[in-house]
């Protein structure tokens, strides 16, 4: 999930601000008129805490609601957050939706409802929700928990509908005012309505030189007229001027009103123009344009070109033919082209989506269209999993990122149209990288959790969903969940002979004994699975991992030499493959061990080079591990101050990731040393006051504090003088309780 001040595609985890920030998206075409009707929307949110400005689809809601947003920006000190619902099919990852629109990253097994409760209460930040009608009665309860319990929050919706919440205050946005033209108004002095204004300004941008004049101005009004002022359908029929003159459009306007006007007696008058627009331009398009409309509804939000021209291609459409007739399509504002984060993107307006969608159900080719869009994500996701160990890395991470609207839609036609469980298994334990290394453990263990419910007799697909699951929820702490879903990945590798599921298992045990302080049993663990997947030749990013989580088991027993050339071996193999993922982690334990024997300047190196990669790759348990030591460093380099706002800071994103570094003696004895250090040289109060300081920063600032090189001496808050580095090894047992031999290196 992102953060509340995104940095990257894949390192947007933010999880409070104070900037006045947000994500709203930069328009890219001029916004003509509604100035009374986005002040009127202004207003209301001055007055109520929810508003929802409803209309028909095309009437410009979502246009209107974010003009409104971006006026509004700076009277919320903890930003505007725009939360694009239209994709979200499945009313149990609305909340995950809103998470991850706010950027926020939290790695333990509460719901995300309550995640976002807790980061919410006390800021003072503006949510958009675009497009919540078909999510209606679980946005309604979202919104209602969320206004409930976090008192500085205002949400503005936007729906063909309302919610029903109490408190909700209604804006129905009508269509810009489009009068008929008088008999005996005089052509060149008669104002402009806005809807006119606004076809002009979309017309010139796809007929250079386009104005309105005496010679056009009432055919103009007239066109403006009979749509009715839609927005939508305004920019529908400016697009038709690239191959017809004014007065064609025209014709061919009333020509399809006559053909296409029906449906239901009870529909709104509005909605019935809005599809008789569509369907004009709809019938104006070549055979093989309607065609290709109505094939790429298959897509949930953004695809590439390469993905349509797989899933659409077919009989009367071949896919040598499809960059053209989507040239054509982008041409005529049917499909929108947007730069994603891992490259040019496309689109189909909801709208448009769903016209495409009742065409392509009446060919009888939608079941067919369905399973090529299965076919091809799944060799995505195959593709994504292979070069995660490579130096596409980070492409992949933004790959995914851009990915996961029509990732779930493949989950979802896996998970409910398949006879058999193998696909659904094979793609939630496929994607584990996509759930552990770019931040989505809550999303993973969602789509793991309905997966395995199912039955299959392909026992490889489940047993790598239950080592995939069992990780997961290591990583969020449920010990209970990962203990079960590991024994019966034991099990089943005993039963079947499986050496992969075996190594797999014993890899992950391995890290629950680990972060539960059984040492020497995950040490045990760590290398008999690193001794199993040299047997079967396995090398990747997991394997690695391995590596260096056995270097950090044998580190918390005194061998810090050992653990150095663990991890020196684990870097040379990431830095031959590009990987970067698994390298942070032994990053991690060469920078603890640089510290511990006094070189600060090597281990801010190591910090300075692995957190920033952490945390682009949105890993919480990296980047707060990093933050961790970077404290020490900063302690020891004579910056007390400047080390408690550290502390704060990391303490604030251990409430994301579970219990405070695991709850495990050994990953806590140096924080608690260094906290008894900073306390001595600052006093309580100074302390307190630098640590609240850092717990105050989103990650996204607490970041960029930690990697902040100081030209000379301490920062402001410092007052102390160097300080010797962190007892490690064995833990001390002063103050914890538990057990431990108080070795120290």
């Amino acid at each position: 999930m992102r953060g509340f001040h995104g940095t990257g595609p894949a390192g947007r985890e933010n999880q409070a601000t104070g900037r006045g920030s947000g994500n709203l998206p930069a328009e890219l075409t001029r916004f003509i008129g509604r100035h009374t009707e986005v002040g009127s929307i202004v207003q209301q949110l001055t007055e109520s805490r929810l508003v929802t400005v409803t209309g028909v689809g095309g009437v410009g809601k979502s246009r209107c609601a974010m003009r409104a947003a971006r006026e509004l920006q700076e009277r919320f000190c903890d930003g505007v957050w725009l939360v694009e619902l239209a994709t979200v099919r499945d009313a149990e990852l609305l909340d995950h939706a809103v998470v991850d629109a706010l950027g926020l990253t939290d790695h333990t097994g509460r719901p995300p409802r309550t995640v976002l409760v807790e980061r919410l209460a006390g800021r003072r930040l503006l949510l958009v929700l675009d497009g919540f009608e078909h999510l209606v009665e679980p946005s309604a309860e979202l919104v209602h928990d969320l206004l409930r319990r976090a008192p500085g929050l205002r949400v503005l919706a936007t729906g063909r509908r309302p919610l029903g919440v109490t408190g909700e205050r209604l804006y129905p946005l009508p269509p810009l005012a489009a009068p008929a033209p008088r008999p005996d108004e005089e052509d060149a002095s008669a104002p402009l309505s806005e809807a006119a204004w606004l076809f002009a300004d979309r017309a010139a941008a796809v007929l250079p030189g386009f104005a309105i004049g005496a010679e056009n101005y009432r055919v103009v009004a007239e066109l403006c007229h009979r749509l009715d002022g839609i927005p939508l359908a305004l920019e529908l029929a400016a697009g038709r001027l690239r191959t017809l003159s004014l007065g064609q459009a025209l014709d061919r306007l009333g020509d399809r009103f006559r053909l296409l006007v029906g449906g239901s007696r009870d529909a709104p008058h509005h909605h019935q123009t809005m599809r008789t627009a569509i369907g004009w331009s709809h019938e104006l398009c070549t055979p093989a344009q309607r065609l290709l409309w109505a094939r790429l509804s298959v897509f949930a939000g953004h695809f590439d070109l390469e993905a349509a021209e797989y899933v659409c291609s077919g009989p009367d459409l071949g896919a040598d033919e499809v960059l053209d007739v989507l040239t054509e399509l982008v041409a005529q504002s049917v499909v929108t082209r947007e730069d994603g984060a891992s490259g040019v993107r496309y689109r189909l307006l909801e709208t448009l989506r769903a016209y495409g969608a009742d065409w392509l159900a009446a060919t009888g080719d939608t079941a067919r269209l369905r399973r090529r869009h299965r076919d091809w994500y799944t060799g995505l996701v195959t593709w994504c999993e292979l070069e995660w160990f490579s130096p596409r890395q980070a492409e992949v991470a933004r790959r995914i990122e851009d990915e996961m609207p029509n990732l779930r839609a493949t989950l979802e036609f896996a998970l409910d149209h398949e006879r058999d469980a193998r696909l659904a298994l094979y793609l939630t334990g496929t994607l584990w990288f996509g759930w552990v290394g770019c931040g989505r453990l809550g999303e993973g263990a969602h789509w793991l959790g309905r997966a395995l419910q199912l039955e299959t007799e392909h026992e490889e697909a489940r047993l790598k969903a239950l080592w995939v699951a069992g990780y997961v929820a290591v990583l969020r702490g449920d010990t209970v969940s990962a203990l079960s879903a590991l024994h019966e990945c034991q099990e089943g590798a005993e039963r079947t002979g499986s050496a992969r599921a075996a190594a797999y298992a014993d890899h992950r045990n391995g890290c629950l004994a680990l972060i539960s302080d059984e040492t020497q049993r995950a040490e045990r663990l760590l290398r008999a699975a690193l001794d199993r997947f040299a047997e079967i030749g396995e090398l990747n990013s997991d394997v690695l991992m391995c590596q260096a989580q056995l270097a950090m088991a044998v580190a918390f027993q005194g061998d810090l030499a050992g653990a150095v050339g663990l991890c020196e071996e684990a870097r040379r193999i990431c830095e031959e493959h590009g990987e970067q993922w698994a390298r942070t982690y032994a990053l991690y334990v060469l920078g603890f061990a640089a510290w511990s024997r006094g070189d600060t300047v090597e281990a801010r190196h190591l910090m300075e080079t692995s957190l920033p990669v952490n945390h682009a790759f949105r890993d919480l348990v990296g980047t707060v591990l990093a933050l961790e030591l970077l404290a020490g460093v900063t302690a020891t380099e004579g910056d007390p101050g400047e080390a408690a706002v550290l502390q704060g800071a990391a303490a604030r994103l251990w409430r994301s990731v579970g219990m405070r570094l695991f709850g495990s003696v050994y990953f806590n004895a140096p924080h608690v040393q260094c906290e008894r250090l900073l306390r001595r040289q600052l006093g309580t109060a100074r302390f307190t006051e630098c640590f609240e300081e850092g717990r105050r920063l989103d990650t996204d600032a607490a970041v960029a504090r930690a990697l902040r090189r100081r030209a000379a001496g301490p920062t402001s808050s410092g007052t102390g003088t160097p300080s010797a580095p962190a007892a490690v090894g064995r833990p001390d047992r002063g103050g914890t309780g538990r057990r431990g031999g108080g070795q120290r290196a």
